[in-house]
């Protein structure tokens, strides 16, 4: 089931400050990570181009401009024209990077990510920037807190959500190793490393961070990090937590979703997105089917996210480390209820 937050009315406008952190760490924007392994990769690959839509700077393009002015495309504010011509640079043999806000990227241009990119089969690497709140001050016009569910939702496309630079960087090289269309959704907000050393990334595939054995925690994206704290948190009470980084949102990890239900018997799943059809529905749609488990979803309940930094409405919705622990203790509760 999915929770409503008790605070605050979630259509009222705040400027409250977020929860503070467990512990200092360092923060890190992913779109360095992004913008860096690009240049990377079109210096051994002459066909890499990139397209956006008037957004040099948010998708940190500054140096792939400077290095190849001719092998970046800016069509202006035209978000379905953006996504037509980088599907027609894929057909006339080049790898296209198409970047944009997430939220005009997937709302306004959704028509021809299926049509174009999708149903044509083209090579299109769609990259969604500063994703979900992280443009939190701009209200909800800008929060892109429904792209999974709608791209999920579409057959032939892979959709990603890296959780830290490291993983960032190994997401844009199998993206760009991969025949088809791929989604890319990549925050602005700062995040600390996450995955461990030697970590290989792969398109479908889950990584556990924590081992446990009284419940999953399951994230992908900025809420990864939270995850790990919340865990550190029930630990301190005496429950183990497993902990599931789950980065490719599709194709799902069908198995280690259910490895984690068979071994824990209680699932909480947190996303910067709403609770419909997002990454607790994928979730979802395996455990039904499969091995039924008491399941909680944390997310956006069903409205339009308010203004207020991207910390504070994840904290806001019950995101935080504590708000997921939370969460957790309670679908424990259902699972020994249940037995």
């Amino acid at each position: 089931m999915s929770r409503q937050p008790t605070n605050a009315a979630p259509d009222a406008t705040t400027t409250a400050a977020p929860q503070t952190a467990p512990e200092k760490r360092v923060l890190h924007d992913c779109r360095n990570a992004f913008a860096e392994t690009l240049i990377e990769l079109a210096e051994a690959d002459p066909t890499l181009v990139a397209v956006c839509n008037d957004s040099v700077g948010s998708s940190k393009l500054e140096g792939f401009q400077q290095r190849w002015p001719e092998r970046l495309v800016n069509v202006g504010i035209a978000e379905q024209n953006l996504v037509g011509v980088g599907a027609g640079l894929a057909n006339g043999g080049l790898l296209p990077f198409v970047c944009a806000a997430a939220s005009f990227l997937t709302g306004r241009a959704l028509e021809q990510i299926k049509t174009d990119v999708a149903y044509s089969d083209a090579n299109v690497k769609l990259c969604g920037i500063s994703s979900g709140m992280a443009y939190g001050e701009l209200g909800a016009t800008h929060h892109s807190i429904e792209d999974f569910a709608w791209l999920r939702a579409i057959a032939n496309l892979a959709v990603i959500a890296p959780a830290d630079p490291e993983e960032t960087r190994q997401a844009v090289r199998a993206a760009a190793a991969h025949r088809g269309p791929v989604f890319l959704r990549l925050s602005r907000m700062g995040v600390p490393d996450v995955v461990p050393e030697g970590y290989t990334f792969e398109i479908g595939r889950a990584v556990r961070l924590r081992e446990g054995s009284d419940v999953t925690l399951i994230a992908n994206g900025t809420l990864v990090h939270r995850a790990l704290d919340a865990a550190e948190l029930l630990a301190t009470e005496g429950i183990e937590a497993r902990v599931i980084n789950l980065p490719t949102v599709r194709p799902l990890d069908g198995a280690e979703i259910l490895a984690a239900a068979r071994d824990t018997g209680a699932i909480v799943t947190a996303e910067e997105h709403q609770v419909q059809g997002g990454l607790g529905s994928a979730v979802a749609e395996v455990v039904v089917s499969h091995q039924p488990v008491p399941m909680e979803i944390l997310g956006v309940p069903g409205v339009f996210a308010p203004t207020g930094s991207a910390a504070y409405l994840l904290d806001r919705f019950g995101m935080s480390a504590r708000g997921i622990a939370e969460a957790a203790t309670e679908v424990i509760r259902r699972k020994r209820a249940a037995s």
